[in-house]
């Protein structure tokens, strides 16, 4: 691993915060309103109830990416344990802290990294490119320059929303390096259905033309010190997720506000790979075929969630001497991790297992991906099993 850390945080550190943190304060009287000793506090107050010690560290890339001095800030528990790591990326604005339910069931037996992706949260925020291929291609390399840094042979990778995307992308383009490919709602996957017919009010059309060339969470830097109020009021499901695990639920909102406050870097690259909030211009079924046959899937769709799950069936369709195996969670929306942390750690606690107990797959790593030749007749290759897909309670 590497040690070009800058920070290092356990969770019997004691943060001393000389103000409150309610988002009504002195600080926010100044319409600059991210901190970054503001956004590291808040961190350490979601984190600090797990049971698990944690380190968390900037991580340089000596390889720059997009900027100069390209920084990731990563966590990382039980890294002693000899089993198949576990590399955790979160979606569109969000942060390592939003893990905080399932970090203990998932370090458990295992390696747990946690990255806020390049661009968002605690990690540095270049300027990535507006072309849409470009800029996915510049988070990938930093997820992989990242990999280097931190010396991991072959992990497992579980991507939510965003962050399942783009683990799609790094699979597609690093295969040897993926033991076992998790997607939690990914985003981006379906290709943007065709107009609807229903007539849409003239004014609806007018505000979605002029808001277009925005970035998605503009309004939340335009609130100034209300944007706080505003994450809140907009999404108040969000903060009762965690009402069981954080004694202060305003936590969250103030956590997503001071991570997505700062300069929209990561946000911009969003903006530059979608099609519409709900879809890429460069949709993963298109892509899915690429990806090398011998990395398997395990898909987790909330029932209740607005990403279209039928995704899956093309994955499925498209790789079908592949392992692909698809969860719908009952009960659970867009954030699965969060609205039903039990049943989701204990999909990706089995999808972990069978990389564990699956050598085979660790050969890829030994060879470039044309001449990684496995034998995908034997009954014991758990590759072999066929697509399934399970609703669960």
């Amino acid at each position: 691993m590497s040690h070009n850390q800058a920070t290092t945080t356990t969770t019997t550190e004691i943060v001393e915060i000389t103000q409150s943190t309610t988002w009504f304060t002195t600080e926010w009287i100044s319409w600059s309103k991210y901190s970054e000793t503001m956004l590291r506090s808040i961190e350490k107050k979601i984190l600090q109830n797990i049971k698990s010690v944690y380190r968390g560290w900037f991580v340089d890339i000596y390889c720059p990416v997009v900027g100069k001095c390209d920084k990731i800030w990563t966590i990382s528990l039980n890294t002693d344990s000899p089993n198949t790591p576990l590399v955790l990326l979160h979606g569109f604005g969000a942060g390592v802290a939003l893990w905080c339910l399932n970090l203990d069931s998932l370090a458990a037996s295992r390696p747990v990294f946690a990255i806020d992706l390049l661009g968002f949260g605690r990690s540095s925020r270049p300027k990535f490119s507006t072309n849409a291929l470009e800029a996915e291609n510049q988070m990938v390399k930093a997820i992989e320059e990242w990999r280097k840094e931190m010396n991991l042979e072959n992990f497992v990778l579980l991507g939510h929303s965003m962050g399942g995307f783009l683990a799609t992308s790094y699979a597609i383009s690093h295969p040897h390096r993926v033991k076992h490919l998790i997607l939690a709602d990914p985003w981006g996957f379906p290709e943007r259905p065709a107009e609807q017919t229903v007539q849409i009010p003239l004014w609806i059309k007018v505000l979605a033309f002029t808001l277009q060339p925005f970035n998605p969470l503009w309004a939340v830097r335009a609130a100034g010190p209300f944007g706080q109020w505003l994450i809140h009021k907009a999404r108040p499901d969000i903060s009762r997720k965690y009402e069981a695990y954080v004694n202060d639920v305003s936590l969250i909102p103030q956590y997503i506000y001071q991570c997505n406050s700062q300069k929209p870097s990561g946000e911009s690259a969003f903006h530059s790979m979608m099609q519409g909030f709900g879809w890429a211009k460069h949709p993963m079924v298109k892509r899915i075929h690429e990806l090398n046959k011998d990395v398997p899937i395990t898909l987790m769709y909330g029932a209740k969630s607005w990403v279209d799950n039928m995704a899956a069936e093309i994955v499925k369709e498209t790789r079908i001497n592949s392992f692909v195996q698809s969860h719908i969670i009952m009960g659970a929306g867009h954030h699965v991790y969060a609205d039903k942390p039990e049943v989701f750690n204990k999909h990706v606690a089995e999808a972990c297992a069978t990389a564990d107990a699956d050598t085979s797959v660790r050969q890829i790593s030994l060879t470039t991906p044309e001449e990684a030749k496995l034998d995908l007749q034997s009954d014991e290759n758990p590759i072999n099993k066929p697509n399934t897909s399970t609703p669960t309670t």
